[in-house]
């Protein structure tokens, strides 16, 4: 299994090395197709890898690190080329290889226009790179190692929005890049706090010491460093404020994999880093990150009422990327609660979100395209979308995503927030019950708000204006490759809903295993 776990990192990177090289013909038309179908091809490839991966992993001890790979890099200062994968990252990984070749079978199809001949060859390049950082990021077991898969991530993203994206792409792009690059260099400087106190960047040796060689100070001004890098990546109120712009600006397979992979590396390290190796430091904090985490919720969900009323010209990405705002609140709130049942909800959660989200960012990538915009007042005014009556398929995926995001029971977005408030109802010892259940009843809020915007969403672009009626143009409803692209995320979405255990029983022993010394 370590062998299989080495080749999902490396097949992808191989991938884009080969890019670069002139194997893909003279032709510019032919050369461009088989760059896509290559890349359907490769990331394809790095999927049944993990569904191998899956299959040989020990149910019966998730706890456990397993496919592990542990070998000297840099002897100099410590850095082991360690990688493995437990109940937590696993299901992670399978999300990212999942999405990832979802967004190239899509993007096959349908390739974001960018300026220049070489587009879908450097398209390609830049998607396979993002890959490998992604993928990376969730299995590796050194610090700086985490650090430097985060970092391969922000390139091939910034150039992925900037080129290929549309409106105000640049600006756009360049505050993803300066958000999260400065983010990530106070996450560096927490990591060199510890490595040079513990003497060891290793994150399962750090895990097992539990804190212990780490002073009282030491562990606070570490959490406190890494909590703020990994909280521009969350996104966590107020350090959000770049999600927005780079959502609406980002191509639609940009906005799925931002939505549905990158903004999980932010919560998948707050729970593998923080939890184990800066026990009494993350917890010092932890009321402070909750209370954070409850005014986002409101704060996103506010936000979306806002951009959903008539007459706000409120763009549809735009309102889904605010309401990632609120849904990763209720990750962030789950973990801050440093018990079992609430950091299983925070990474059931992270799950849900990225089925979820990633579908609704498809269904709406298509309206825009089929519109040229996604303007809500446009595609719920008299010329506007009507998708009950013009492309029923089209609205019932748009309405089918809305309800689960807004976490109706029997789909995956009811447990993760379930289980986050439930854990915020009875914190861990040493945290303010009156404080959490106050976040708690914040959260409740949010469902409601949250339900509000959706609803009002689902109203508008699904059944149209109704004060004002008019003629309106063919609309093409579903397309084959589109469907093809769309059903898994639904299936696992309801799959998810129904039977929780697939995750939970993954993520319960291993949170349990972090939590209690790791």
């Amino acid at each position: 299994m370590n062998a299989v776990l080495i080749a999902l990192l490396v097949l992808p990177l191989l991938g884009a090395a080969l890019t670069l090289a002139p194997v893909f013909g003279a032709d510019p038309a032919a050369a461009d197709r088989r760059a896509l179908r290559f890349s359907t091809v490769v990331t394809g490839a790095v999927l049944v890898l993990t569904v191998v991966l899956a299959a040989g992993f020990d149910h019966d001890e998730p706890a456990r690190m397993q496919a592990t790979t542990d070998v000297s890099w840099i002897p100099a200062i410590g850095v082991r080329l360690h990688l493995g994968v437990d109940g937590i990252s696993l299901p992670l990984i399978v999300l990212t290889s999942l999405l990832t070749f979802l967004c190239a079978l899509y993007s096959e199809r349908r390739l974001p226009s960018g300026a220049g001949v070489p587009s879908a060859r450097a398209f390609v390049g830049l998607f396979l790179l993002l890959e490998v950082g992604m993928l990376a990021t969730f299995a590796v077991l050194d610090l700086l190692l985490f650090f430097l898969a985060f970092e391969i991530v922000l390139i091939p993203m910034y150039f992925l929005i900037a080129r290929w994206g549309s409106g105000a792409k640049v600006p756009a792009a360049n505050r993803f890049i300066l958000y999260t690059l400065l983010g990530s260099a106070v996450m560096l400087l927490g990591f060199l706090l510890i490595g040079g106190k513990a003497g060891t960047f290793d994150m399962q040796a750090l895990a097992a010491a539990h804190g212990s060689g780490l002073s009282h100070s030491t562990q606070v001004i570490a959490a406190l460093a890494i909590m703020v890098g990994l909280a521009v990546k969350a996104p966590a109120w107020p350090l959000h404020s770049w999600l927005p712009d780079a959502h609406t600006a980002a191509p639609t397979v940009g906005s799925v994999l931002l939505a549905g992979v990158l903004l999980k590396m932010g919560t998948y390290g707050l729970v593998r880093v923080l939890l184990p190796v800066v026990p009494d430091g993350t917890t010092t904090l932890a009321p402070y990150l909750g209370a954070f985490a409850a005014v986002g919720i409101v704060y996103g969900s506010l936000a979306c009422l806002a951009l959903s009323r008539r007459g706000a010209k409120g763009d549809l990405k735009r309102l889904i990327a605010f309401s990632s705002v609120g849904h990763m609140g209720f990750v962030l709130l789950g973990i801050a609660s440093l018990t079992p049942v609430g950091v299983n909800g925070a990474l059931f959660a992270n799950i849900a979100h990225g089925l979820i989200t990633g579908l609704l960012f498809f269904v709406v990538g298509a309206l825009k395209d089929r519109y040229g915009t996604a303007d809500l007042d446009t595609l719920s005014g008299a010329t506007g979308a009507a998708l009950y009556g013009r492309a029923p398929r089209l609205g019932a995926l748009l309405a089918f995503a809305a309800v689960a995001s807004l976490g109706l029971p029997g789909l995956a977005g009811f447990w993760g927030e379930l289980l986050a408030m439930f854990g915020a109802f009875d914190p861990a010892d040493g945290l303010s019950r009156p404080a959490f259940v106050t976040y708690m009843v914040l959260a409740g809020l949010g469902t409601l708000l949250t339900a509000a915007y959706l609803l009002i969403v689902v109203k508008r672009v699904c059944m149209g204006d109704p004060k004002q009626p008019a003629p309106v143009p063919e609309l093409a409803d579903l397309r084959p490759y589109e469907a093809v692209s769309w059903t898994p995320l639904a299936a696992l979405t309801l799959l998810a809903g129904l039977w929780p255990a697939l995750l939970l029983g993954l993520s319960d022993p291993a949170v349990k295993h972090l939590l209690g010394g790791g």
